[in-house]
């Protein structure tokens, strides 16, 4: 207690001519107030993935460290293409011998790997970086209904079994059940497009894979999307706009409700992991179902991906 009084002593003198300099500044202001009350500093993770600084893609990462440092957040940014991330997963992940050449098996030989401190230097630092953070934000483009290759090629390869789940620990029982992570993106098609009378089909469809069968898989709390329109198809004003809802978000984004997924108690091990009967009854008389994937032949719960709290 005594080493804390101290450290706050030191940190309120530290600040307090920065606070007088720059009262106009919010940001100055936010980042010293956060560190007078002692606030614990978040740490950030962006995996981000696009090949132009001058996009718009970079322009919303840029305003993310922005603000998040602003609060007093510490960031940092996985840009793959600039760090030639490899995309491919393969025996060459792997330093030394693996376990068997003849049938070689990624999962099984990745997760040995990684108990034995075997995997490769670039999977290895960006495993650090997950392990370090309390936010992971994938910022991209929109690629075929998906994340572009290079960032797939991130998931297999940092996401390895062991590292990020296992049998016992997936879904609302997760390794990162104490992390948040979310998904901000560009698509190329209007939103009207992704709507559930659109020619592309339900946006909320589109994002299950992706929200559901690999963050909360690894056991992430799920924050709502951060979805840019077709950004290459509107005036700069417009563009301007999205940037400014963005940052307006970032101001209170760690304090967010969270996306609904159907907790892992409500299935049955011992029956494949079927949903429990008494969860089943307890929902038969509801209009929609659970969420996007376990709808129960239900129609789709409205936004069930795309809004917290639905």
């Amino acid at each position: 207690m005594v080493m804390a009084g101290r450290r706050k002593r030191e940190v309120t003198e530290e600040y307090r001519d920065e606070i007088s300099r720059q009262s106009s500044s919010s940001a100055a202001f936010l980042k010293a107030l956060s560190l007078i009350l002692g606030l614990t500093a978040k740490k950030v993770l962006i995996v981000y993935a696009h090949q132009s600084s001058g996009s718009f893609n970079a322009a919303a990462k840029d305003a993310a460290v922005e603000v998040l440092t602003a609060q007093g957040c510490t960031v940092d940014v996985s840009d793959l293409y600039v760090m030639k991330f490899k995309a491919t997963a393969t025996a060459e992940d792997i330093t030394g011998e693996v376990k068997n050449a003849g049938n070689f098996c990624y999962l099984e030989e990745t997760k040995l790997a990684w108990e034995e401190g075997k995997l490769s230097a670039d999977i290895t630092e960006e495993q650090r970086k997950v392990t370090e953070a309390d936010l992971i934000i994938f910022q991209f483009p929109m690629y075929w209904f998906t994340v572009p290759a290079i960032m797939k090629g991130w998931i297999d390869r940092v996401l390895t079994m062991g590292f990020a789940y296992s049998q016992e620990k997936r879904y609302s029982h997760g390794v990162f059940k104490d992390k948040k992570a979310m998904l901000s993106f560009t698509t190329g098609s209007q939103e009207s497009m992704f709507s559930a009378n659109g020619i592309n089909g339900d946006m909320n469809v589109t994002l299950w894979p992706l929200q559901n069968g690999i963050l909360h898989y690894c056991g992430f709390q799920v924050l709502a999307p951060q979805i840019f329109w077709a950004p290459a198809y509107v005036p700069a004003e417009a563009r301007s706009t999205m940037l400014e809802s963005w940052r307006a978000r970032l101001q209170g984004l760690l304090e967010e409700e969270l996306i609904s997924f159907t907790p892992s108690d409500c299935f049955d091990l011992e029956k494949g992991f079927q949903l429990k009967p008494e969860v089943h009854e307890n929902h038969a008389t509801k209009e929609f179902g659970l969420t996007v994937g376990i709808h129960l032949g239900k129609p789709l719960p409205p936004n069930n991906q795309m809004k917290a709290g639905v």
